[in-house]
């Protein structure tokens, strides 16, 4: 028996393959598109005969439905999941049988989520796994307050006494969890995927808290923001989502088309490196560059339910833009422009740009747009920190303005939306902080 990790980077998210001793593998926490656990199945010429969760996903749309229909696996879920889709529900202390003398326990875990279970996996006898799912993390345990922040809390609380149920299992247990380093879902952590229940005794900071308003107390208050499509997906994955056996392809739109999808109210994302949107862009798109964490700012800064039209460079993965947004539950993929930024120029359109400057070119107010504990960790002294995900709805009239964050990225996209508000006298960091001190020789700024 053996457990393969697969790992999206972008989201922060691990699932695991485990092949049994009997021919047959089983799937924990899976992608919606887990073609490669498949691929790997197929590989080691194993059918997959389980598909399980851990608890109701908010940041990212399960693949075990999908599972249940192209592979006949069964699919173990909390009971109180209260799933709408096809599956076995398991009680905290059920033990189902994957293969001859290989079992899989339930322990009622809530606090990340209410519905909650952690997976001990048994090869004739003895823990060889556990599949901690969103409760104890590399170096870190789930955060609380995705429910909401009236039961950050009460689930802290929570959190506190179904970790101590793990307290009876050895130490050189393997720990596998499913979120982890890059995701919201987490409070801050370690960089590993993978570890032991001895290492996070010795060295997780909140897990070797033994007073539960202690833990209660550090936890909540190490919580940043996350994204609001997190409130949205655990009812997408409660009543099943759509099924896709492959990755969808992308319809290709004229000009005259992508034209029409914008008056209609649609959103145009240039998926484009920085570089490229600043040079040229669809007047009134977003800047979104095709990264591992694409489908996160896309899904913090698009309503879901508007159309997406996508311009893209020749040599970028259309596929994977495809999958990172179905991964997070928009489905409006509306096409992608034919021909790219070229094709509307030689339509004789016009297009924006926006200055990409070197730090000695930094104009006016600086407009920080990390995460809180970036900002905090080091910045620029004087700039002034508006979260990406909230800069859309926060006051910024005060030009000009030079927005950056830790490489560019981000602050080209906090452009775009500002621009789309009627901003004009404008540009973005080529770099970060550290750019900035590399340049000015001068020391950065710490504390909120």
């Amino acid at each position: 028996m053996r457990v393969h990790e697969f790992v999206d980077e972008g989201l922060g998210h691990s699932s695991y393959l485990v092949a049994l001793s009997d021919g047959t593998a089983a799937i924990v926490d899976p992608p919606r598109f887990p073609m490669a656990h498949e691929r790997l199945a197929d590989a080691l010429g194993v059918s997959i005969a389980w598909t399980i969760d851990t608890h109701s996903h908010a940041d990212y749309v399960t693949g075990s439905p999908g599972l249940v229909t192209r592979r006949d696996a069964v699919f173990v879920a909390p009971a109180a999941s209260n799933l709408e889709t096809p599956h076995r529900p398991v009680l905290a202390g059920d033990v189902v049988e994957l293969a001859e003398e290989v079992t899989l326990t339930a322990l009622a875990t809530p606090g990340h989520t209410p519905d909650h279970h952690a997976y001990v996996l048994t090869d004739h006898g003895r823990p060889v796994a556990l599949f901690s799912g969103g409760s104890l993390m590399v170096g870190t345990v789930g955060r609380t307050d995705l429910c909401g922040p009236d039961l950050a809390v009460p689930l802290a609380h929570e959190m506190f006494r179904g970790l101590r149920r793990i307290d009876q299992l050895p130490d050189e247990l393997a720990v596998y969890p499913t979120h982890g380093a890059g995701s919201f879902c987490s409070a801050p952590g370690a960089s590993q995927r993978t570890s032991t229940l001895g290492h996070e005794r010795a060295t997780n900071r909140l897990f070797s808290i033994h007073d539960e308003d202690t833990f209660v107390e550090q936890l909540v208050a190490g919580f940043g923001s996350f994204p609001p499509y997190f409130a949205r997906l655990p009812e997408v994955n409660r009543l099943g989502p759509v099924g896709y056996d492959t990755v969808p392809t992308l319809a290709s739109l004229t000009p005259d088309a992508v034209e029409r999808h914008l008056a209609s109210g649609g959103v145009v994302v240039d998926a484009r490196p920085a570089a490229a949107f600043a040079a040229g862009h669809v007047p009134g798109s977003v800047s979104n560059t095709l990264r591992p964490v694409f489908a996160s700012w896309l899904g913090w800064l698009v309503d879901p339910d508007r159309s997406l039209v996508f311009v893209v460079d020749d040599d970028q993965d259309r596929a994977d833009l495809v999958r990172q947004c179905l991964d997070i539950g928009h489905e409006h993929l509306t096409g992608e422009l034919v021909g790219g930024i070229d094709a509307w120029t030689q339509s004789g359109r016009k297009l924006a740009t926006m200055p990409f400057v070197d730090v000695a070119d930094m104009a006016g107010s600086i407009i920080d747009v990390r995460q809180a504990n970036e900002y905090s960790a080091g910045h620029v002294p004087g700039a002034r920190n508006i979260e990406l995900g909230r800069l859309a709805a926060a006051d910024t009239n005060a030009e000009p303005v030079t927005v950056m964050c830790g490489h560019g990225e981000r602050a080209m996209t906090g452009a775009s939306l500002l621009a789309a508000r009627g901003h004009r006298d404008m540009s973005v960091l080529d770099g970060g902080p550290d750019t900035w001190a590399a340049a000015t020789g001068r020391p950065l700024a710490v504390g909120s």
